[in-house]
Parts: structure tokens; C-alpha cells; sequence
């Protein structure tokens, strides 16, 4: 964004309330709500500080803020011969200072819709179109902000690496999304029954849930900490991914 009048006139074409992001941020850091042209000249200057001194880039951008979203992301695979496939999607809506806590498959925002079939093909095609039209290899996720009051969706960004959120997407698919990185990275192409897993769909259904550690006296921001007793669920359909056990130490690093 080259300035304020550039912002204004952004605003004007998107309709408030818009957002204001920091250009090198993440996790919600910097984001300003704007709600009338009043406060957009003061949101552009917290967003802009808060990001020079958050990832070095004073740099932001405007963009429209949809009220009540759902946040919907498709798991995508490439491979070097320019094959892509969708291997369906993960909502991630729950959230906490734009921080997820729980991912599911396939998405409720869909599966609670009479038309929400057609919605989750357009929203798969139009994530398969970005990752060919870049040249795209390997796991990547594209990420969706879905708003229900207008049947529509706007793109929100491509991680480009295997997220955490791929157990997810492994348990509904029978697919080993580790096992394909290195396969690809190796040279291999993408195999038909990955192709086909978009038509077959998903396999009953997942939920996972990140745990934090963090300080509820503060706010809940996050705490390091001993983990004296650990004891996670186990059954039928569980899985656990964790770096923690019992009796595990925080590593605490100094900064000199």
C-alpha cells in the first residue's frame, strides 16, 4: 500500500469494514479492524509500526473484513510433471487471536448447506488452478476465508510445506502425506488413486485439537514449562502426534 489515499480508495472499492494486515505478518499479528474511513489513517499507522517491528517491513495492504468467517483450507499435492490434485478440505474456523485450536474433515461450512456440494467443488477447483498456474510440487495447503451471509469465498494465502493440520487430511484420505513429499521430492508422480480420491471423497470423519501451554493469570499467553504428568487418549481412532512426556524440561534460551 503506497499511502493513506491509496488506502482510502481501496476501502472505497471493497466496502467497510476492511482489514489492514501487516505486509510480513502471521497470526493475526498487527491486523487492524476498520470500520469508517474516521479510523483508517490511524489503523494503517499501528499496522505499519507493528509490523517493522514484529518482521522488519513497515509494508501493509488492505482488504475487505468479512464478518462471521469460516476458515477453509484445501490440501493440495503437485508432482514434477505438473499434475495437481485436491485432496479435500479442512475447516478451522474455532479459533483464538486468529490462532486454530480445532481442524476437522470434511468442513461443517459444507456439509450444513443444501448446496454445499457445489461450494466445495469450486472452492477445490479454484485452489488446484492457483497451485498449477505456479508451477507447484509437492504438499502445499491453500487457504480460504468462507462467508456464509454471501455463498462466497475469498483466498487468503498457500503455505507452501506439509502443515500441522495433516493428520487430518491422512486419516479421512488413507493417504500418508509424508510419505508422498519424499516420493515426489524423489521424482515419482502423483498416483492415480491419489487422482481419484477427489470423487470417492473422504472417509468418515476427523477433529483434531491442539493443546497449548499457556499462562491463564496472564491472559493466556503462552508459558514454557514442566511437564511433570502427561496422559493422552488412546483408543479406537485416536491418534497423537506430541513432543512432550512425562517428565519432560522446557528449554529456556538466553538472549545476550
Amino acid at each position: 500500500m503506497a499511502d493513506a489515499a491509496e488506502a482510502r480508495a481501496v476501502a472505497e472499492r471493497v466496502g467497510y469494514p476492511v482489514l489492514v494486515k501487516p505486509v510480513g505478518g502471521g497470526g493475526g499479528i498487527g491486523m487492524q479492524v476498520v470500520r469508517d474511513e474516521a479510523s483508517l489513517e490511524r489503523a494503517l499507522k499501528a499496522a505499519s509500526d507493528r509490523g517493522a517491528q514484529a518482521f522488519g517491513d513497515a509494508r501493509v495492504f488492505v482488504e475487505r473484513y468479512v464478518e462471521q468467517p469460516r476458515h477453509v483450507e484445501v490440501q493440495l499435492f503437485g508432482d514434477e510433471r505438473g499434475a495437481v490434485v485436491a485432496l479435500g478440505e479442512r475447516e478451522c474456523s474455532v479459533q483464538r487471536r486468529h490462532q486454530k485450536i480445532i481442524e476437522e474433515s470434511p468442513a461443517p461450512a459444507f456439509d450444513n448447506r443444501a448446496d454445499g456440494r457445489e461450494h466445495r467443488t469450486k472452492i477445490l477447483d479454484a485452489a488446484v488452478r492457483i497451485a498449477k498456474e505456479a508451477g507447484y510440487a509437492g504438499a502445499g495447503t491453500a487457504e480460504f476465508i468462507w462467508e456464509d451471509a454471501r455463498s462466497s469465498f475469498y483466498f487468503l494465502e498457500v503455505n507452501c510445506r506439509l502443515q500441522v493440520e495433516h493428520p487430518v487430511t491422512e486419516l479421512v484420505t488413507g493417504l500418508d502425506l509424508v510419505e508422498w513429499q519424499i516420493r515426489v521430492a524423489s521424482g515419482e508422480a502423483l498416483p492415480e488413486s491419489m487422482a481419484t480420491q477427489r470423487n470417492r471423497g473422504p472417509d468418515g470423519h476427523a477433529i483434531e485439537v491442539r493443546l497449548y501451554a499457556e499462562d491463564p493469570s496472564k491472559g493466556f499467553i503462552p508459558r514454557p514449562g514442566n511437564a511433570d504428568e502427561v496422559r493422552w487418549p488412546a483408543g479406537e481412532g485416536v491418534r497423537v502426534d506430541a513432543g512432550v512426556a512425562a517428565g519432560g524440561r522446557s528449554r529456556r534460551t538466553t538472549t545476550r
